[in-house]
């Protein structure tokens, strides 16, 4: 009986180590141990980058431990949402941009004026922090922007008999060039697509579908996050969608990691993706950097090209006034110059939303970025809402109409309206 009950003290005494608030397991119980939800850290190529920043930061700041949280993409915002509702509070949340309204819902995102110094704030572009704004303050800092850009392959480009040192700058050039690309076969007789723009159900296919829609000039949401569909800008997006599928220029359903993948593969001549898509590719074929170019997002109809601003971002959460101390360390470590300058030149090319990095070299010269390096500067925020992510499955959902299910273009968009506004109504 006496081992029976010391087994159960010893197990009772683990399980408090284990899951002690502010704790990591073998720690000194002084320390301050900082939460960190990272997804990025199963991806391939991004998990030494952050190993290496909880390494150094560690050893500058001997009294704070980084414990990281991790779970695949698609479930990590479930896991942290879930982990608070037990009443475990992650501290900082490395996130995509469109994530914010979610998890400044679930009560889980502060505004950063309330953790991070202001003489950094000040650092960051005013326009970019404008698309973090809810209600008048910003509940994410980034760590780097994109709009969507256009990579497009310049080997392909010269098969076709076209000048790869001139893209398209609107859709109907692209479906010029896109003619001749899509005669195209790779060296194991596969056909070529033309161009890619994500339409699976999922939630960033249905930014990038929005981007789409704002370089026609269209709309989704007014400023007040009201739905605003009712404009030529995006009937016409969604007619160029359909456009790409009836003639077979774009893969259906296709994920972005799907398109990356062709990309790769040389079996795919341009698309649209984040900037930092390119890791993706460069992953999947090293060689991938000898034939990838970009160019800014492509004008249609009276647009202007504008894009959708994307970001990899830090969401704070106030766990009280020693952690919220050291997440500020951790936040301005991380976006720093000696921290970022070359994982943005190698690992994740993309611009930086720090003033004060703007003249790096790795970043003005990469040859991979450089043709859509004004691109930064055309793009357009979306209405942060609670809903934004239903509404984003929603686009997806239209797009699929008028592909995959080969709907005509003013039915599909009349069933997404009362979808749209059955959501935002909720």
């Amino acid at each position: 009986m006496k081992k029976v009950i010391y087994v159960l003290l010893v197990l009772l005494s683990c399980t408090i180590t284990l899951f002690a608030s502010g704790q990591k397991e073998g720690n000194d119980s002084s320390k301050v141990v900082l939460k960190v939800a990272n997804y990025a850290l199963l991806e391939s190529g991004y998990e030494q980058f952050w190993k290496d920043v909880e390494t150094n930061f560690e050893s500058k700041n001997p009294n704070i431990d980084i414990e990281w949280v991790s779970a695949p993409y698609g479930e990590i915002m479930n896991q942290v949402i879930n982990m608070a509702g037990g009443g475990d509070k992650v501290d900082c949340i490395f996130s995509e941009i469109d994530w914010i309204p979610g998890f400044e819902d679930a009560g889980l995102a502060a505004p950063i004026e309330d953790i991070l110094p202001q003489s950094f704030i000040n650092d960051l572009y005013p326009d970019v922090m404008k698309a973090f704004e809810i209600d008048g303050s910003a509940y994410g800092v980034p760590l780097y922007i994109s709009p969507y850009v256009l990579y497009y392959n310049k080997t392909l480009f010269e098969q076709a008999g076209l000048d790869p040192n001139t893209p398209p700058k609107t859709y109907d050039e692209m479906l010029m060039m896109a003619k001749k690309l899509s005669q195209l076969k790779d060296s194991n007789g596969n056909k070529v697509y033309a161009f890619g723009q994500t339409t699976a159900s999922v939630p960033v296919s249905g930014s990038s579908v929005n981007a789409m829609i704002f370089n026609f000039g269209g709309t989704v949401l007014d400023d007040n996050g009201k739905l605003a569909v009712d404009n030529d800008g995006f009937k016409k997006a969604i007619n160029m969608l359909k456009t790409l599928d009836d003639l077979s220029y774009n893969p259906q359903n296709a994920k972005l990691k799907d398109l990356r993948n062709l990309f790769a593969l040389g079996q795919l001549a341009m698309y649209y993706d984040q900037s930092w898509g390119f890791n993706g590719v460069r992953t999947i074929n090293p060689d991938a950097e000898n034939f990838t170019a970009s160019a800014a997002p492509l004008v249609g109809a009276n647009g202007s090209g504008q894009s959708l601003l994307q970001s990899h971002c830090f969401i704070l959460v106030d766990n009280g006034e020693q952690r919220k101390e050291a997440l500020s360390k951790f936040v301005q470590y991380v976006i720093s110059e000696d921290v970022l300058a070359d994982y943005l030149s190698n690992l994740t090319p993309a611009y930086p939303a720090i003033k004060s990095m703007a003249n790096l070299d790795s970043i003005n010269n990469n040859p991979v970025l450089k043709g859509a390096a004004q691109s930064a500067s055309n793009v357009k925020a979306q209405p942060f809402i609670p809903q934004l992510k239903d509404i984003n499955l929603e686009l997806c959902t239209l797009a699929q109409a008028v592909t995959v299910g080969d709907e005509s273009v003013s039915t599909a968009i009349e069933k997404f309206k009362n979808r749209a506004q059955s959501k935002l109504s909720e």
